[in-house]
């Protein structure tokens, strides 16, 4: 056992214990109550992101000292320091009560919850947000493994603040998880574990490893195990940890790996059954993936910012940056992406609870689709910040350059770009033979979009490798453009918004033909294949948008963002970018060629000149950038 690991054992572990403690009986993130007093916006029930507000005022001003500030995070990643103090800031602010389902004695009532507060995290600091967060990823393999003896013991270790990890890629097989070569060896009381699994985050700091192992000699589908392995119950000499991996972001990050010797476990430590280890691991990795997107929207949010406050700033050719037409534009369509992402990220949390069977559709959507843009949009934003977008002392603390690294890495883990891509050309066959039909009751279509509808608990036992009924959110999509039409016809000014839907729903179902003809090739899918997998992300996503409009404008109407959904602004903007953004991923599928630069649509440029108003009165008011309220701790800007 090294010294570090002793130390996470012994007394970090015990000082997280007595904090989580003392922070109970005081009050903490789960009981605490509402920062603001109550406004116009409890007219509209679930339109807000109150929890949000709450833990962000709580963990106080990043642009001030503490353990969760901007000056902080730069000076630990310069360092390559783990963020020791901002996830015991964390902890005692019983964040991590919200890994833990309320049924297992957590906090964790609907994913939506969990969205939001990792969101709040990650716009600060991302290396923090995936340090404290793994948690949830070594843990949810046991909530939907509904061992309940099992998943109570592991709760109560969280509740105490235990670290864990997830111990699935190994150094010579990376996402093939089915040539895994770390053995559990069966003996008469339990197992034998033997072998290395590497780039695993909080392998040395977290006590806890849910660790996926061979149990059959020939391995296959039903040759592999999960094992919850404590490690402060092995002996010394039967495991050691290796050493952290140097990263170009998150460095601070616990990146590392342990390595087994005849490590002896109990059968209790067995996840499931034996030989679920696959399936439980896939069905668990649709809940992280639908996840992993609240920190590409707190890293979204993070960037617009710093490069909002500098066009605002900085002066050239006599003008204030945010003043030229190219900044201005930018500025826009990256807010517009923004939204986007915020209305799929929101509609794919909800989905694990109102559609969790078709979570193989949508979280490799939304796991694909959100980080890509995000990557896109921090690249766009860094043609605003120019040179300091990639100097680490002369601007904002080097905030920039930090984040646009710490982000390359959520398009990797958990299932990485072409995964995803593939995983839904896996399923382009069915999807396409229940396009655009399908049976599920009202209520369940309705509380997928409604922000303000109650949400049924987590049903583990629903969750499915496969859609086998297509995807319920994007054959929605040809119902909701017409209707968007009859109210185009009363309303004018909805009549662009409109006609990008009708595009949209007519390039869906061309995308859906395609993807009937389409045909596997030795090794997997074509190339063409993943071309229609964007293709179909990008129209995934344009239902989602319609969706959340249809579903909470009149709501919407009494919340201080009211503006963005007047006229359907927000929903304008967005459909414009998913369609130019479909059109690049399928060239042709969204009408005649060639077609006029967008550059040159005045009526897109007022557009877009309307939605940097509600940009900047978010920026100036110290509000998040959302459809949805929601006050930061650092408030508007000096």
């Amino acid at each position: 056992m090294t010294a570090t690991t002793e130390r996470t054992g012994t007394a970090e572990r015990t000082g997280t214990t007595e904090r989580t403690g003392t922070t109970e009986r005081t009050g903490t993130l789960r009981t605490v109550a509402a920062v603001h007093a109550p406004d116009a916006e409890e007219a509209a029930p679930g339109l807000r992101w109150q929890l949000a507000e709450q833990l962000d005022q709580r963990l106080g001003d990043p642009n001030a000292a503490g353990p969760l500030s901007y000056a902080r995070a730069a000076s630990e990643d310069a360092a390559e320091e783990f963020p020791a103090e901002a996830c015991e800031l964390l902890g005692a602010l019983g964040v991590h009560h919200y890994y833990i389902p309320a049924e297992y004695g957590g906090s964790l009532t609907g994913f939506p919850q969990l969205l939001e507060i990792v969101r709040t995290i990650a716009r600060r600091d991302l290396t923090t947000a995936i340090g404290h967060g793994k948690t949830f990823l070594g843990a949810v393999c046991v909530w939907v493994a509904e061992d309940r003896v099992g998943a109570e013991r592991l709760a109560s270790l969280v509740r105490a603040g235990e670290p864990v990890s997830l111990g699935l890629t190994e150094r010579t097989h990376g996402s093939d998880l089915m040539a895994g070569e770390v053995v559990a060896e069966r003996t008469e009381g339990g197992y034998l574990i033997t072998g290395e699994k590497w780039l695993i985050n909080n392998a040395t700091r977290g006590r806890l490893v849910c660790l996926l192992a061979r149990t059959a000699a020939e391995g296959g589908p039903r040759g592999f195990s999960l094992l919850l392995v404590d490690k402060n119950e092995l002996p010394e000499d039967s495991y050691r940890t290796l050493p952290k991996v140097h990263t170009l972001g998150i460095r601070g990050a616990d990146i590392s790996g342990i390595a087994f010797d005849r490590a002896p476990v109990g059968t209790c430590c067995l996840v499931g059954r034996e030989g679920e280890g696959p399936e439980v691991v896939l069905k668990a990795l649709q809940i992280t993936r639908s996840l992993c997107t609240a920190l590409s929207l707190g890293a979204a949010d993070h960037g617009l910012r710093v490069a909002h406050r500098f066009a605002a700033e900085r002066e050239l050719y006599g003008r204030k940056l945010l003043d030229l037409p190219a900044a201005r534009r930018t500025l826009a369509e990256t807010y517009a992406d923004l939204l986007a992402m915020e209305a799929l990220s929101t509609v794919a949390a909800r989905s694990i609870h109102t559609l969790p069977d078709e979570l193989s559709v949508t979280s490799a959507v939304a796991k694909y689709l959100v980080p890509t843009v995000v990557d896109d949009i921090l690249n766009r934003l860094r043609g605003v910040l120019g040179a300091r977008a990639v100097l680490t002392d002369h601007y904002a603390h080097g905030r920039f350059q930090k984040l646009e690294r710490d982000h390359r890495i959520v398009g990797i883990f958990d299932g990485n770009t072409m995964v995803n891509l593939y995983a839904l050309t896996a399923q382009f066959r069915t999807l396409a033979r229940y396009h655009p039909d399908h049976d599920r009751e009202p209520d369940a279509v309705a509380a997928t979009f409604s922000y303000a509808r109650e949400l049924p608990g987590l049903r583990p036992g629903q969750l499915s490798l496969l859609a086998r009924r297509g995807s319920t959110v994007l054959g929605s999509l040809p119902t909701a453009a017409e209707v968007l039409g009859a109210q185009a016809s009363r309303d004018p000014e909805l009549g662009r918004a409109a006609a990008l839907a009708r595009t949209l729903a007519t390039a869906a179902d061309q995308l859906h033909t395609r993807m009937r003809a389409a045909r596997p090739v030795p090794g997997g899918a074509p190339v063409e294949s993943f071309d229609l997998a964007r293709g179909y992300s990008m129209c995934f996503a344009a239902a989602c948008c319609l969706g959340v409009w249809q579903h909470n404008r009149r709501l919407a109407r009494e919340v201080r963002t009211a503006e963005l959904w007047t006229s359907g602004l927000w929903l304008e903007a967005v459909l414009a970018r998913l369609v130019d953004r479909l059109e690049q991923a399928v060239p042709g599928i969204t009408g005649p060629q060639p077609r006029p630069p967008a550059a040159y649509d005045a009526e897109l440029e007022s557009l877009y000149e309307r939605l940097l108003g509600r940009l900047t009165a978010q920026y100036e008011a110290g509000e998040l950038f959302s459809l949805l309220p929601g006050r930061i701790a650092e408030g508007p800007p000096c």
